[in-house]
């Protein structure tokens, strides 16, 4: 730890060392109070600049002492200039307030986006801002994150009911998605169609399916790292929606005005959603399933975001979520998930160091009740606080911080065996990281240096984990691009990567009974682990079209998966048997690899996306290799949206999904199981047991290929009122599976019956904006 702290001392006395005179700020929208994101901020007598980040800020630095006449200006904004007298070793903060003026919002979007792209490296990274999300068919008329997931590049979706995302070969507890800092241990509801989320209040959502940089760990495949908007700092504004799905409100509003010549405001955004599916079922979706879908959930979330004048800013936020699925006669599941958190945005006065510090407590419980009455439960709770600082040296720049995270998990479960698997630990990791970006060769060569050290304190297990990305811009239109690194995680499933079908999705931490080795490799810690390495090639048509291709590799070097095998306790008399029956969990390693074709169109009134993935996934258990159940070969997705009439009040929708089949474990026949539980007086011809199955190899099988057609319609009609405002009502017609196909879920053994995914299901849909 020393050395890390002495580190952090030269990097602090090197960046005062190098200091000489800047001018630094945001720029914002005049009106609305918001960032504008990639401004251009230029010197007018030196013609020295810089564009400010997503954020909105800039900074130019190793200034010389003089007066200056700096401008800002933007696409979709009038030009604003200030004349600025800086003085020798002094840091000044300047704020910019442009004017909107006559342009599609759209065509901003696409220059910043384009920007971002030659300034950063940018390699698998999907960016989702909220005008895209909104163009995706609607389910229920509301657009959700999760039905944009799964048209990225090497997404798996497994299904509309207890369906989960997997990402380019990582199963669900490998990703790691995050809300305004805080951990979402499970961000879809059991019914697959929705998030948690509110797409009404998401500023963007930016999506890391392999090779992510060093400022992310804590999880060995992707990260999902969504940020919510501020409420809107001028007026009082709200949205009201109802559905055949859900229903929802969403109300936000300054607590103190924006002020244009300051840029300092408090505002608030609340959200609350919730579905009654379980209820309307019964109406509109009888012949779905028999009696009713029995979906139902609630969602909250609150935020308070304080803006000064410097430039500093403090969020404060809390969420509440829950889901119930009640099968009669059968199961019951419940989760609820709820934390709180804040964030300090900070601009010290003395320091041209920018300091991001991040607290949250969440707290996540889930219960399966069963016929047997046998407990099923999950829990986890714990703590995240961690303080990050950025220096802009020049045009490189410097990232450094260091987290502490705690949790405790609270498992209890009886596997298909009626045998028990508990765990209950607390857990604490220290991290550390720096990441470097540098930008050389007449600014066309970006490369990234991080490295990452997970502490996991409670074991006393280190890993050290490097992480390297670059990006070259041949030229303006064409871009090469390359990152690899090394990853760890402690948190594990408590669901088996062999289990199809399984809504109870708890956690635990890494057991002290780890596996010592698989096949010829050895596991020297609990830790899952996993190596990355990702190349691409992007490319520029126009500033309409783009197409971006990536190849990938993820080596799951160290995996550890509970045992759904385990027919006897691990005791002295049981060690006849051989290991694989007896462990609670077994060691595994794993190999995904793939590549993906990302093409995309966007133009004033069409708006194209056409994605083709393909995946490779194995695992090796020390027995045998396997195919994962959620290893689609090959996946296609198709989206278009079209806007139509003048005003653009119309919009029509289509997604076109088609995906190769998922492998299946075959039946090859039944038998009569007798339990024996009176032992060797149980009368096995007369007794009566219970249905056995004999099982072919793992996986060996492959179910019919998948395609479904989604769509919906929106029309806007404006309402005048009092001095010259608009409210909008929205009305939705939308549809998914318009053609009805007969994608198959799962085969029910025990009934030899075939369990579908969802029919065609219509539904309208209201929506008051005011």
């Amino acid at each position: 730890m020393r050395i890390k702290f002495g580190l952090f001392a030269i990097i602090f006395s090197y960046i005062a060392y190098a200091q000489k005179s800047e001018i630094r700020g945001f720029v914002y929208n005049k009106k609305t109070g918001e960032p504008v994101p990639y401004a251009n901020v230029i010197i007018n007598e030196t013609k020295i600049g810089t564009t400010t980040n997503a954020d909105g800020y800039y900074i130019l630095s190793k200034l010389n002492a003089a007066t200056y006449n700096i401008t800002s200006s933007a696409l979709g904004y009038d030009t604003v200039s200030l004349r600025i007298v800086l003085n020798e070793n002094k840091i000044l903060t300047r704020n910019f307030f442009l004017l909107e003026k006559g342009i599609d919002l759209g065509e901003v979007n696409i220059s910043a986006e384009k920007q971002k792209k030659q300034k950063d490296v940018y390699i698998s990274i999907t960016n989702i801002t909220s005008k895209e999300l909104k163009m995706i068919p609607s389910v229920g008329g509301e657009p959700d994150l999760v039905q944009f997931l799964q048209v990225l590049p090497g997404v798996v979706f497994t299904g509309d009911q207890g369906g989960q995302l997997y990402i380019r070969g990582g199963s669900p507890v490998m990703n790691r998605v995050m809300l305004d800092g805080m951990t979402i241990y499970n961000p879809f509801h059991s019914i697959g169609l929705f998030s948690v989320f509110d797409a009404d209040i998401i500023k963007n959502t930016e999506v890391y399916s392999a090779g992510f940089g060093s400022e992310y760990g804590g999880r060995i495949s992707a990260i999902i790292d969504v940020k919510t908007r501020d409420g809107d700092k001028n007026m009082i504004k709200g949205k009201a929606s109802i559905n055949t799905f859900t229903s929802k409100i969403m109300l936000e509003g300054p607590l103190k005005k924006f002020d244009s010549e300051t840029g300092s405001s408090t505002s608030f955004i609340f959200s609350y959603k919730n579905s009654f599916l379980d209820k309307t079922s019964k109406m509109f979706y009888n012949y779905a399933s028999k009696g009713n879908l029995p979906y139902s959930f609630d969602d909250l979330y609150g935020k308070i975001s304080i803006n000064s004048s410097s430039g500093s800013k403090i969020n404060f936020f809390a969420f509440n979520h829950s889901d119930n699925v009640d099968f009669t006669n059968s199961s019951k599941y419940n989760w609820v998930s709820k934390g709180f958190g804040g964030k300090f945005f900070l601009l010290p006065s003395g320091s041209s160091t920018i300091i991001n510090t991040t607290f949250t407590w969440s707290n996540y419980k889930m219960a399966q009740a069963e016929k047997d009455n046998k407990p099923r439960s999950s829990g986890i709770n714990g703590f995240y606080a961690g303080m990050n600082f950025i220096s802009y040296l020049g045009k490189d720049e410097l990232q450094y911080g260091l987290e502490i995270n705690g949790f405790r998990t609270d498992f209890n479960l009886f596997n298909a065996a009626n045998r028990e698997i508990n765990q209950y630990e607390n857990t604490t990791e220290l991290n550390g990281f720096a990441r470097y970006k540098y930008i050389g060769v007449r600014k066309k060569l970006i490369v990234e240096t991080g490295f990452r050290l997970q502490y996991y304190a409670s074991f006393n297990d280190i890993s050290p984990e490097p992480r390297l990305r670059f990006k070259y811009n041949i030229s303006k239109k064409l871009r090469i691009k390359a990152s690899s690194g090394m990853y760890s995680q402690n948190l594990m499933s408590a669901t088996s990567d062999k289990d199809v079908v399984n809504l109870f999705y708890g956690f635990l931490s890494g057991p002290d009974e780890y596996p010592s080795q698989v096949g010829k490799t050895k596991f020297n810690n609990r830790l899952q682990k996993s190596i990355h390495g990702v190349a691409g090639v992007e490319y520029d048509f126009n500033k309409e079209n783009e197409i971006n291709i990536e190849v990938y590799i993820k080596e799951f070097t160290q995996l550890t998966n509970i045992n759904r095998d385990k027919i006897f306790d691990d005791t002295p008399e049981n060690q006849k048997y051989p290991w694989f029956v007896r462990n609670d969990y077994i060691g595994e390693t794993g190999r995904a690899w793939g590549y993906d074709i990302t093409y995309k169109s966007s133009y004033k009134k069409i708006y194209f996306w056409g994605v083709y993935s393909y995946n490779n996934v194995s695992r090796y258990d020390g027995i045998q290799k396997y195919q994962p159940h959620f290893d689609r070969r090959h996946n296609l997705n198709l989206l278009g949206t079209y806007k139509f009439l003048k005003d653009k009040s119309l919009d029509i929708n289509l997604r076109w999904n088609f995906g190769s089949g998922f492998p299946f474990t075959q039946t090859q026949g039944y038998y009569e199981y007798l339990s024996f539980n009176e032992g060797a007086t149980t009368d096995y011809l007369t007794d009566n047991g219970d249905l056995g199955i004999i099982y072919a190899g793992q996986n060996l099988g492959r179910l019919p290929y998948y395609h479904r057609l989604d769509f919906s319609a929106s029309k806007t009609f404006k309402i005048k009122i009092k001095n010259g405002k608009e409210n909008n009502i929205e009305a939705t017609f939308s549809c998914i599976n318009v053609y009805n196909r007969k994608n198959v879920f799962y085969y029910n053994r025990i009934k030899n019956e075939r369990v579908n995914q969802l029919p065609v299901m219509p539904s309208i849909a209201v929506n008051y904006t005011f």
